[in-house]
């Protein structure tokens, strides 16, 4: 059973799950990159959306004492 397939709500597409290579996904906590995570992404407009045990999963990653095993570094620059 899939946590998606529902209507798009900036289209009239619809959202399918999807497997990812690299997924950054925002929190209040920071940012995280997912590798190989189950997504929803709009078969029109490639919107993301995230299933709560996903979200969890970053929640859970973001409040560890342990860091993850492998960090990556982003450029930082003023536009």
């Amino acid at each position: 059973m899939s946590l998606y397939d529902f209507h798009c709500e900036y289209c009239d597409g619809t959202v399918r799950e999807q497997i990812v290579d690299r997924e950054p996904i925002t929190h209040h906590r920071g940012i995280v990159v997912l590798e190989n995570a189950p997504i929803g992404v709009c078969d029109k407009c490639a919107a993301h959306y995230y299933a709560a045990p996903v979200l969890k999963r970053v929640e859970q990653i973001l409040t560890s004492a342990t860091p993850p095993a492998t960090m990556i570094q982003v450029p930082l620059v003023a536009y």
